[in-house]
């Protein structure tokens, strides 16, 4: 299925009294761009969270913000810097004795010293790496389902555009298939015409052979078959690529490719038109097809 490149999802889990919030939200890019923050007690895990979340997103700037919080007891640790807070006791005397002071050093003083008391998170052994990495996935998963989920649905919905733009464009080409025999035909008339409005010519017999020959230049230079064919073919794989619902790896890419080649086409018409009417439909055309290209670059 067609995905947009915008997404977002939410996801939480709690186990083992331990939160989780996993938070995914991406934005057009040309490339595949992943940035995880995470707190530094899972730096552990950005690995493996890189690969899962890789294995679902192809296309697009994707940022992935985690949030972790611990009830439980046995994830912290309090440490005592005994040196520390010696040194700071060790200063106090000093400064006491050289003003005379009479205040004692309590133990709420001692307890506001910075990092004297220190308290960080030890999840280090194996057991709580297991339990870590089972609450992430609780929480991702939520996260990424949602998250793919809004990048389907409105992916569909730029693929229904995409898909009424290119059955424009068909009927743009369709039009064109009619006018091109036309164009000879006229031309033909029109110098018939000149021919006979000219008095100089009146009286001369016109060569058969040269005007032949005029119109076969004239027809070589402006037939445009061989165009019109590639940009029907080019057209219908467009079109059968927007309507394949099935699971579609990197269809933004092949899509860009589809429309450079289209446009290609279609300015070449163009540099060979000599006739109003075409012109006309080729501004049209090209108008049309920088509208594709423009959504496409929102797909995935």
């Amino acid at each position: 299925m067609i995905k947009s490149m915008t997404g977002y999802g939410r996801g939480e889990c709690t186990m083992y009294d331990r939160k989780f919030v996993v938070e995914l939200k991406s934005v057009n890019h040309r490339y595949n761009e992943l940035n995880i923050r995470l707190p530094r007690v899972l730096n552990a895990l950005e690995d493996k969270i890189r690969k899962r979340i890789l294995s679902e997103v192809h296309r697009g700037k994707t940022e992935v913000f985690i949030q972790f919080e611990t009830l439980s007891k046995k994830d912290l640790k309090v440490h005592f810097s005994e040196a520390l807070c010696d040194a700071y006791v060790e200063i106090y005397k000093q400064i006491k004795s050289r003003y005379g002071l009479t205040d004692d050093l309590s133990l709420p003083v001692l307890l506001r010293i910075p990092d004297v008391i220190t308290a960080e998170k030890d999840l280090s052994d194996d057991t709580a790496a297991k339990e870590l990495w089972e609450a992430v996935c609780g929480a991702l998963e939520t996260a990424l389902a949602a998250f793919i989920s809004m990048r389907e649905l409105e992916g569909g919905h730029l693929a229904e555009d995409l898909v009424g733009k290119t059955r424009e464009l068909q009927k743009m080409s369709l039009s064109l298939t009619e006018r091109a025999p036309l164009v000879v035909k006229e031309h033909e008339q029109r110098l018939m015409e000149r021919i006979q409005d000219n008095p100089l010519l009146k009286d001369v017999e016109i060569d058969q052979n040269r005007l032949i020959t005029e119109l076969s230049l004239f027809a070589d230079k402006c037939c445009i078959d061989e165009e019109l064919i590639r940009l029907r073919s080019h057209l219908s794989q467009l079109s059968a690529i927007l309507s394949d619902r099935q699971e579609t790896t990197g269809v933004g890419r092949k899509l860009d490719f589809l429309v450079q080649e289209i446009n290609r086409e279609i300015n070449t018409i163009g540099s060979k038109s000599n006739d109003l009417t075409i012109t006309q439909i080729i501004v049209e055309m090209k108008s049309q097809t920088e509208k594709i290209r423009e959504q496409i670059q929102n797909l995935e």
